[in-house]
């Protein structure tokens, strides 16, 4: 009896040694795509940042970063991290997150239809963010769906002759889970402390 064995054929990417899910691969496929579009180009240093990144269930600080690349079996040093952070936050693929110091994948990129940097030449691009905080268990979530937001920054900075290069707006509060845990209804929030 003979033994046949289904071959996968190999990936076009090195093994990055963290097990992404095909998903996580999509997107970092996806990523470097845009990169090579906006003229840069996804290292496997830069690539293995931003998959951890969005494999996180949470914000990741760059320290955190740090250890998980170690147990890969490299020694990378804090600039080498700052330098791939940098990289992906000028190509509009993570945000940081300012009140927690830490990071998280951009909703567009998670949404690749939706990811698009095009403007005219004359126009700087311009990157924005607005996250939701929770004081309670520490979530992030980007509106992705408020471009108002950016038209009033952009009016304001008019007025004042003032160049805008990046806009990130954070917003603390409660998020709907913990006001429900928190009281077991819908619609009323917590005094955050």
């Amino acid at each position: 009896m003979m033994n046949m064995q289904t071959r996968t054929p190999p990936s076009t990417q090195p093994d990055d040694g963290y097990g992404f899910s095909d998903r996580i691969q999509h997107q970092l496929d996806h990523a470097g795509r845009l990169c090579a579009g906006q003229g840069g180009r996804m290292t496997q240093q830069r690539r293995d940042v931003l998959g951890l990144i969005l494999s996180a269930s949470a914000p990741v600080g760059a320290y955190d970063l740090l250890e998980q690349l170690k147990t890969s079996g490299r020694k990378p040093a804090p600039p080498t991290i700052y330098r791939a952070l940098d990289f992906l936050l000028e190509h509009g693929l993570i945000h940081r997150i300012e009140r927690l110091s830490a990071f998280v994948p951009c909703t567009h990129l998670q949404h690749e239809h939706t990811h698009d940097h095009a403007h005219a030449q004359t126009e700087p691009c311009l990157h924005s963010a607005q996250f939701l905080i929770c004081r309670t268990c520490g979530g992030v979530t980007e509106i992705a769906d408020a471009p108002r937001v950016l038209d009033v920054l952009k009016t304001i900075c008019g007025k004042k002759n003032f160049t805008m290069q990046s806009a990130s707006v954070e917003v603390e509060g409660v998020c709907e889970d913990c006001t429900q845990a928190a009281t077991g209804q819908k619609g009323h929030a917590p005094t955050p402390n």
